[in-house]
């Protein structure tokens, strides 16, 4: 009924806006269609300029219908330049936002921040120059950029291919990455992706250490050698652990108050790597770097991993459960041939 209601109201107000000789009559269809349709969200039309850019049901953004005014105070709940930046359908409007006024210091969270934390790596390539110059500016702008889940997305395949890495070697270039002081390690932040590029080799000679990156942090994307792991990231393992060999079966937490997790265990759970194909090539890789399926659970000390395996019916307990020097010589020949693959890669990038 009330859709009818609604219809009907359309109808009349598009009929008064057509045959009214005044705005009097007008403006009473506006207000009927008001009371009609109360309750629901509020009419495009009596948004500002700023809020209805930001509403995806009023259309698409037109350039220049943005008011300073409202640019200066547009009354929403979260800053402008957040919610622009972190919603791809809404890059088109922070250009005129950014040239209307609006600035990253009056946002309680850090633009980049709430970008990196909605999308670890949106597509890039849809932006235009003036968009990407845009997220640049906020970037450089910005000091809480500086931030372990936005040099995640910084350093991401997309942000690359867009140029978008290249405010990482800014930072790096200005010292805004020291060593020392940092509330994040930048080589465990860096997309497992980057390891082994230019910046990463400049981070160490600068005094970063993989070590130095290992534990807890402010952040909400995983620690890059978790998230090495969880995707099948070979050739970061390889990084990671020819530097940290003690990681193959100790990974510290990310947050305080938590337990130490053992990649081993970590790999073995679908709902960490839900392809089981990577499952089974994680365990042996893991397996040839010297990781013990027989180290007790940090969480459970009367279990082993071996017996997680068992508990969880995975089809590599057997595996697992085998002699070391058989389960070596098992899995030798494959992880060899994963490695070998895998330093081709790295040394391709």
């Amino acid at each position: 009924m009330k859709h009818l209601l609604r219809a009907a109201a359309a109808l009349a107000l598009a009929i008064g806006s057509l045959l009214a000789s005044g705005c009097t009559t007008t403006l009473v269809v506006m207000h009927v269609y008001d009371k009609i349709t109360e309750g629901d969200p509020t009419s495009c039309y009596k948004l500002n300029s700023v809020d209805r850019a930001l509403q995806s049901r009023c259309g698409a953004f037109v350039p220049g219908s943005l008011q300073a005014k409202d640019v200066a105070a547009s009354g929403l709940p979260v800053c402008p330049l957040a919610l622009a930046a972190r919603d791809p359908q809404f890059w088109p409007v922070l250009p005129e936002l950014i040239a209307k006024g609006a600035t990253p210091e009056v946002c309680r969270e850090a633009p980049w921040v709430a970008l990196a934390q909605a999308n670890p790596c949106p597509d890039f390539a849809r932006a235009t120059p003036p968009q990407l110059q845009s997220l640049r500016w906020l970037a450089e702008a910005d000091s809480r950029a500086i931030h372990h889940d936005v040099v995640r997305v910084l350093s991401c395949p997309s942000a690359r291919v867009a140029g978008l890495d290249r405010v990482l070697d800014t930072w790096a270039a200005q010292d805004q990455l020291p060593s020392r002081g940092l509330a994040f390690g930048p080589l465990s932040a860096l997309h497992p992706s980057h390891l082994g590029s230019p910046l990463s080799l400049a981070l160490e000679a600068r005094g970063h250490t993989a070590a130095g990156s290992l534990g807890s942090y402010s952040g909400q994307l995983a620690p890059g050698f978790e998230e090495a792991l969880r995707t099948g990231n070979f050739a970061a393992l390889d990084w990671w652990l020819q530097r940290v060999p003690t990681l193959a079966n100790r990974a510290p937490p990310s947050n305080g108050g938590q337990l130490p997790w053992l990649p081993l265990a970590r790999a073995l759970t679908p709902a960490f790597i839900p392809d089981a194909t990577q499952r089974h090539d994680t365990v042996v890789y893991l397996l040839a770097h010297g990781a013990d399926p027989w180290r007790q659970l940090p969480h459970d000390p009367t279990k082993t991993v071996v017996a997680y395996a068992q508990q969880l019916k995975s089809p590599m307990a057997g595996l697992l459960a085998e002699p070391p020097t058989v389960a070596s010589r098992s899995v030798a020949p494959i992880a060899a041939a994963t490695t070998s693959a895998t330093a081709g890669a790295l040394r391709a990038r």
